[in-house]
């Protein structure tokens, strides 16, 4: 089957979905509100194939993506909004046309020249579409993952010189904001410890920009590596019919470092 027979097959299976009269009861009754947080969790379930290296798992998680963006589009077709083919068209045109160094006569000198000159193609963009929006930070979606969204947020900042000019700076930063979460602990202000949580988040994720890390692909990691040495420790409590539940905190301490060993 070809790429082309595949994709008109899956458009007839949600078209089929769809159907008000023989289709799924479930699928028929949703709408883009309802669907989107399903569309938000299969990306990062796509990242989290990656992060764990499956390919296999990668293939089945790509599809369930993409059957993500066949069912806004079919919604859209039904309200004679726009088509999955009109989609396609869209994304292959603003593709051809933020890279005009691939697709036109432009040079770009390297990927940070072609970054700045993809910035300002945007913003050209949005001005054509009458956004007002002079800001620097305009475009920047909200919807975006929090720490992903701070992470651009910084970096456009970082575009006219607001910025820490090497990472060592930024751990003077953490240590204050460290300092003020105490003080609205201190105060039980439980609106001033959200902010200073927040505040201090934001800090530690302009570190990992500072460093070249990503800060959502390094606490992915660090959720996998906690998942597994927790599994170990249930596994060796199992061992010594132990209940974790009975344990103390010295004993619960003393698991974790023995599965921590192990890993």
């Amino acid at each position: 089957m070809t790429d082309k027979q595949s994709i008109q097959r899956l458009l007839d299976i949600m078209a089929r979905l769809r159907d008000p009269d023989d289709g799924c009861p479930w699928d028929i009754e949703q709408d883009f509100r309802s669907i989107a947080p399903y569309t938000i969790e299969e990306a990062h379930e796509v990242a989290d194939a990656i992060e764990r290296g499956d390919l296999d798992d990668l293939k089945d998680e790509l599809g369930d993506l993409l059957f993500q963006v066949v069912f806004h589009a079919r919604m859209a077709e039904e309200e004679g909004a726009f088509r999955f083919g009109d989609v396609v068209e869209s994304i292959a045109d603003k593709l051809e046309r933020r890279h005009p160094h691939v697709f036109g006569d432009a040079e770009i000198a390297d990927a940070h020249a072609q970054t700045v000159n993809w910035e300002q193609i945007k913003a050209a963009e949005r001005a054509e579409k009458g956004d007002g929006d002079g800001s620097l930070l305009a475009g920047v979606s909200r919807g975006l993952p929090a720490l992903r969204r701070s992470v651009k947020l910084q970096k456009r900042a970082a575009r006219v010189g607001f910025d820490w000019p090497a990472a060592e700076p930024v751990f003077d930063k953490i240590v204050e904001e460290l300092d003020e979460l105490k003080e609205a602990m201190a105060a039980t202000d439980a609106d001033g410890i959200e902010e200073e949580v927040g505040d201090l988040l934001f800090a530690v994720t302009n570190l990992a920009r500072k460093l070249d890390v990503d800060p959502g692909g390094a606490l992915r990691r660090s959720n996998f590596k906690f998942e597994q040495r927790f599994r170990a420790m249930e596994a060796l409590a199992a061992e010594r019919s132990q209940d974790l539940k009975a344990l103390n905190a010295d004993e619960l301490e003393g698991l974790y470092r023995k599965a921590k060993s192990q890993s």
